[in-house]
């Protein structure tokens, strides 16, 4: 009769030439766990009845491996955008340049003059690191970097409005972006009292010019990154904003979110308000993420007044929202492609946008050759990543039939590596635009296997 002491101990299973490999594999404190969580499972099992039999050793083993394997697995991985997203907020936004990436990644693998300087051999500043470029890039007095563009927001009026202080932003700009970040809720955790002009439709001039009738702290413009207000609408130019709080003897900060450094119109899009156009309409402190239309890694980037830098510097969260090493290399190199006016031809999120509908027609055409099925059809593509909303360019798509689009998709997530894709009346499209050059021959080598399946 086969009972619980026919299990085999724990130290049993440690003499296996099995469990020595595990070990090499995983350490001995993680096989052991992993050892001792299989047992417990059996013996549960056991006693209940769910199990007639005990499990061989071998099956035991096997059991811990796999229990090994998926603690210790990647839940990040990298995927085929095949969407036609191009800043896919979801899939990681922007994908860097190879410059970037080799500014990350070798100032990643040993140490760095992160907070040294080597002039003198003392300790220096990490803050230096990127502002140079930023300087000679936008022409504005300072600069910062920090990790996100959420925290760049939160740090600067935590630092420039204190004690419940007036901050002054039009009723149509407290928007919410992705993750449930709203814009006035992190106004009000910097301590800012805030203060809505206008209506959600309609603000004037003089909607600012009554409310400067008090002290005032700032006057703070959010972009409004993930939807159009049209129709019966009204709002004045950014540059009498400006005017007319400088008039009153009041900053203004612009939180321009998408971080557009070119104009967009010459990709087909609608005009996104650039970073120089902010300056030159004369905003005291600009903010703006790296990962968006910049086409870099991670990060937050104020740039503005140098007395108002100085003192967001200074401020204690600033060391609680700074860049690290990898990022600020990573920012560093994004953005010497555009003082070296090669941006297009090096920043990925530039080139996808930059490809004309002949290649991309090529593109579909070939990989409709190469499968063997499937049909070239016009599209869109859109830019995505809360920039641009509601704006799309044309593309060329290449279409499949298959019996059910949504088990297809699934099958493609399920592929190595997983391919993105999307579906349209019950048909898969693949968007050539957004798919990596080097990542094309896993793209028909994963959609080959799964037609033929």
């Amino acid at each position: 009769m086969t009972t619980l002491r026919n299990l085999p101990s724990v130290e049993q299973l440690l003499q296996t030439e099995t469990t020595a490999h595990l070990i090499a594999r995983f350490g001995r404190p993680l096989t052991l766990d992993a050892l001792r969580k299989t047992l417990d499972d059996i013996r549960a099992r056991f006693k209940s009845g769910a199990l007639a039999e005990l499990p061989s050793t071998d099956s035991i083993l096997a059991q811990s491996e796999s229990t090994l394997s998926a603690w210790t697995a990647q839940t990040l991985h990298p995927v085929i955008n095949a969407t036609g997203v191009i800043l896919h907020t979801n899939l990681g936004r922007a994908p860097l340049s190879d410059a970037t990436i080799h500014a990350m990644d070798i100032v990643s693998r040993g140490y760095s003059n992160l907070e040294f300087d080597l002039e003198t051999g003392k300790r220096g500043s990490r803050l230096i690191h990127a502002e140079a470029l930023l300087q000679k890039l936008t022409g504005a007095e300072s600069a910062l970097v920090v990790n996100n563009c959420a925290s760049a927001v939160l740090l600067t009026l935590s630092a420039l409005v204190a004690n419940r202080k007036r901050v002054v932003i039009a009723r149509s700009q407290l928007v919410e972006i992705g993750g449930g970040f709203r814009v006035p809720d992190v106004m009000k955790q910097s301590g800012a009292k805030l203060v809505e002009v206008g209506t959600t439709n309609k603000i004037r001039l003089s909607d600012y010019q009554f409310a400067f009738e008090e002290p005032t702290a700032l006057v703070m413009r959010a972009h409004r990154s993930n939807f159009k207000i049209i129709g019966f609408t009204e709002e004045p130019d950014f540059k009498d904003i400006v005017d007319a709080a400088h008039q009153a003897g009041v900053p203004v900060i612009d939180d321009l979110g998408s971080g557009a450094l070119y104009d967009t119109t010459k990709y087909g899009f609608s005009h996104e308000p650039t970073v120089q156009e902010s300056l030159q309409a004369g905003a005291d402190v600009i903010l703006f993420s790296g990962d968006k239309l910049l086409g870099g890694p991670q990060a937050g980037i104020i740039i503005g007044k140098k007395i108002l830098l100085d003192k967001i510097k200074k401020h204690p969260l600033a060391r609680a929202v700074r860049a690290d090493k990898s990022c600020l290399a990573g920012i560093s190199a994004t953005l010497s492609h555009y003082l070296k006016d090669e941006a297009e031809r090096e920043i990925p999120i530039l080139k996808m946008m930059s490809l004309t509908l002949k290649q991309l027609q090529g593109r579909a055409e070939a990989w409709r050759v190469e499968l063997g099925q499937g049909s070239v059809i016009s599209g869109e593509s859109t830019v995505g990543g809360g920039s641009l909303p509601g704006e799309s360019i044309p593309t060329f798509l290449l279409e499949l039939r298959v019996k059910s689009a949504e088990k297809f998709l699934r099958a493609l997530r399920k592929n190595n590596p997983p391919i993105i894709a999307r579906t349209e009346n019950d048909k898969v499209l693949l968007d050539p635009r957004t798919v990596l050059p080097e990542q094309e021959g896993a793209l028909l080598v994963g959609l080959k296997n799964l037609l033929r399946a």
